[in-house]
């Protein structure tokens, strides 16, 4: 595809600021979207599982084994990996934590079917449904946004998606219909005991109401089963490796002993992931039960992985680490649908041997920052104090941070107290000073408080998804973004581009 639009990279418009033209994406959106909110409390005690695993322990290492015993029952392959061999070329599509049905997702689906033409499949990387994966929500929050992909999508779940035990993402994704047996109940007022007290269980599924759903995305060529929640896929000359992290980004000793066998084949590989290894400049290698982490498992040069994608964190991020003479690119790209998680606090990059000059992400810190800025100016009724410019933030954040601007700033990028309180207020990487103590929530604090609000406002949303195209003898990622805007929609800018050699 012929890239004629700026990127964020180029200017402010390629960013999405300034005077722009509404995206068509409403115009997908059902007639009423239900607005999630963290504030209400049958929400959050519907999503109490991740809190409660982490009180009294992980239950979803033998909840995961018990679904994968059912599936290999079924007549599911026992080494987990799906068979696409055939062309040497192909391409497909990744999109990260998607599913809370309002304008933030929406507005992704127009750019990511004009891209995503001639494409072979699309691999959904955690989260695909928010607030809790419960059944009743993927007619709005995946069949229909998606009903015009042609092709089949996989998916990972991630830890929302685990909230009602997975039941539904088992349905939706491997075509496993009845719900599990209950286990056996445990000894009284053990921690387990506490557990299964308080857990929250799946609720009924609404069958017609479900299979409406599916009928929008019911043609052939859509159709596919995956033999569990963390898989393989062959597709040419490349492995692509799911995997599971559950409630709390971890996985369980029979998913680790797979995932070391899966990766022993000669194939190079790409691991999916809902946890990413390298994020906000910090490594996360992810414990697997028994010893070890994935992360060794991705470094080891006999298993020959090249990169590793993961969702979770809603932004896009790259950090290519040098390992024993050789490049992984570790991405986070969990832009694809839900609340846009803040870039400007990321501090300084160093990390496994990448710097700044190396590192990138998308949005770009300042307009992380200005797009922020914004929000509480709206939310605490302080425009006049808290907006700021996207020239402004730009500038704030390079200086607060010790780096090149992102792009060249505008004219009104002046440097005043006031921007400096801001930046401070909320939370700019870089060395603290006495505004520091009184940082705003701009993590997940925000996001779980104050976002589903909030992320129904205009755009620029700063959502992105990936495409990448697989020959013999390379493999090339770029991450395009979409706004809300019409502009992007028409021709979705690139954020960030990188090949892969394979051979």
């Amino acid at each position: 595809m012929h890239r004629v639009s700026d990127s964020s990279r180029d200017t402010a418009q390629g960013a999405g600021w300034g005077s722009a033209e509404p995206g068509t994406y409403k115009q997908l959106m059902p007639d009423h979207v239900e607005k999630l909110s963290w504030l209400n409390p049958r929400t959050l005690w519907a999503a109490r599982n991740g809190v409660l695993a982490s009180w009294f322990g992980d239950p979803t290492g033998r909840t995961r084994g018990r679904w994968v015993a059912r599936r290999e029952a079924a007549g599911a392959p026992a080494d987990k990996v799906i068979r696409r061999d055939g062309a040497d070329q192909f391409s497909f599509m990744v999109i990260g934590d998607t599913g809370e049905g309002d304008g933030c997702q929406y507005a992704v689906v127009p750019g990511f079917l004009k891209v995503s033409q001639d494409t072979d499949f699309a691999v959904i990387a955690s989260d695909v449904i928010y607030p809790v994966g419960s059944a009743e929500d993927y007619g709005d929050k995946f069949f229909r946004p998606y009903q015009d992909y042609p092709a089949p999508i996989y998916a990972i779940p991630g830890n929302h998606d685990w909230y009602e035990d997975l039941g539904a993402f088992m349905r939706v994704f491997c075509d496993d219909t009845p719900p599990l047996d209950p286990e056996p109940r445990p000894r009284p007022l053990g921690r387990a005991w506490w557990r299964a007290l308080l857990w929250h269980r799946p609720r009924p599924t609404d069958e017609q109401r479900l299979t409406a759903a599916r009928a929008l995305r019911s043609a052939p060529g859509q159709q596919a089963a995956q033999p569990g929640p963390y898989w393989a896929i062959d597709a040419g000359p490349l492995r692509i490796v799911g995997i599971d992290t559950g409630l709390l980004g971890t996985i369980d000793a029979e998913q680790g002993a797979w995932l070391r066998e899966v990766s022993r084949d000669p194939k190079p590989k790409i691991l999916i992931t809902g946890s990413p290894l390298y994020v906000d400049g910090e490594h996360h290698p992810c414990a697997i039960e028994g010893g070890g982490t994935v992360d060794e498992i991705v470094r080891d040069p006999d298993h020959h992985y090249v990169a590793a994608i993961g969702g979770d964190i809603h932004n896009y991020q790259r950090y290519p680490v040098d390992v024993d003479g050789r490049t992984i690119q570790y991405v986070v790209a969990g832009g694809g649908g839900a609340f846009m998680h803040a870039t400007h606090t990321i501090p300084r990059v160093s990390v496994g041997g990448v710097t700044e000059r190396d590192f990138r992400c998308y949005p770009l810190r300042g307009d992380s920052l200005a797009f922020y800025s914004h929000l509480y100016g709206r939310r605490l009724r302080l425009p006049r104090l808290l907006n700021l410019t996207e020239a402004e933030a730009t500038t704030i954040v390079a200086e607060r941070l010790g780096i090149e601007p992102g792009r060249k700033p505008g004219s009104d990028a002046q440097v005043t107290r006031r921007t400096r309180l801001v930046a401070s207020l909320l939370g700019t990487g870089g060395r603290p000073d006495r505004t520091s103590r009184f940082r705003l929530p701009v993590h997940k604090v925000y996001t779980q408080l104050f976002s589903p609000g909030s992320a129904t406002y205009s755009p620029p949303f700063f959502k992105c998804f990936l495409r990448l195209d697989v020959s013999p003898e390379a493999l090339r990622l770029r991450c395009f973004a979409a706004t809300g805007n019409r502009a992007q929609e028409v021709d979705p800018p690139v954020e960030d581009e990188f090949v892969i050699p394979l051979k």
